[in-house]
């Protein structure tokens, strides 16, 4: 039986330079999706999942992760003088519990490997999650929770994968597929951004991981890689040796919040999953009229 995860690790101390100038005194995880943050997303799959303790490995001017997942007794105050019991017991349900946040910083930006290494000594010698907040999901259970089964059968390191067009394999991290079904097969290589009719598959990595803690001994001694960074995708191809890689190729959609295509895809498609506010998106976009501009 493997040992349980009960740590997931939010690398949220990128930059956001692609969506300034909004991002230059806001952090991108807070950009919101209809009306939640990105971070909220990453972290609400996250305990869907089983997992305890979240740590987000954070740097300058990101105060205001720690606050969203803080109390605000001023604003809980105003709800309940305002009879707003809905709205203050949804901010209360999401609210994690006193001890189960931690943070610590990433002081230079030497990439998603160093951010990884940063959490090791709040992580300890466990598996754990990691998340990243730039990716959020349709899907129903969380791609997370996905993959907590798989682990649960095999143990060892997992990833979540989705299929991209071929003609899209350089713009990914691919995954070379061996034997196994769909939802637990064993990952035999990884090649990061191949050339179109080189790549092994046309499964990408979509930003989510279980991993065992020996990764942080091999993100310790890693060179930079590409960009003049560290990679975890370097410290995974030698961990590879060691231990066992299992791919979830999960039910679900991912949307790449990072870009400013996917973020607007992504308030669209989950705009139009809102009881709420559906019908009344819906018949604001008939009312553009936007067909000239969509066939043009």
């Amino acid at each position: 039986m493997p040992k349980r995860v009960r740590t997931a690790v939010f690398p949220v101390a990128g930059l956001g330079t692609r969506f300034l100038p909004a991002t230059k005194a806001m952090p991108k995880e807070m950009l919101t999706v209809v009306d939640r943050p990105l971070i909220q997303y990453a972290v609400d799959e996250a305990r869907e999942a089983g997992i305890e303790h979240l740590v987000f490995v954070t740097g300058r001017n990101k105060g205001v992760i720690e606050d969203h997942f803080d109390r605000q007794f001023e604003l809980e105050t105003t709800l309940e003088s305002r009879g707003k019991h809905e709205a203050l017991a949804e901010l209360r349900k999401e609210l994690p519990s006193a001890g189960h946040t931690s943070f610590t910083r990433q002081q230079e930006p030497l990439g998603l490997g160093h951010a990884v290494w940063c959490a090791r000594d709040i992580v300890g010698d466990s598996p754990f999650a990691l998340l990243l907040p730039d990716m959020i999901f349709k899907a129903s259970p969380g791609v997370l929770k996905q993959m907590m089964d798989a682990y649960e059968e095999h143990g060892g390191n997992v990833i979540g994968v989705e299929e991209c067009d071929p003609k899209d394999v350089a713009s990914y991290g691919i995954i070379e597929r061996g034997e196994g079904p769909d939802k637990g097969f064993e990952i035999t290589g990884m090649v990061e951004k191949p050339k179109v009719g080189e790549a092994p598959t046309n499964l990408f990595i979509s930003g989510r991981y279980i991993l065992q803690p020996e990764v942080f001994g091999l993100l310790s001694q890693q060179t930079r890689g590409a960009g003049g960074e560290i990679q975890i995708t370097d410290a995974m191809h030698t961990l590879m040796k060691q231990q066992r890689f299992t791919g979830v190729k999960y039910d679900g959609k991912v949307f790449d919040c990072g870009s400013k295509l996917g973020f607007l895809t992504a308030n669209v498609v989950f705009a139009l999953d809102r009881d709420d506010i559906r019908d009344g998106f819906v018949k604001e976009l008939r009312a553009l009229d936007l067909s000239e501009q969509i066939e043009g």
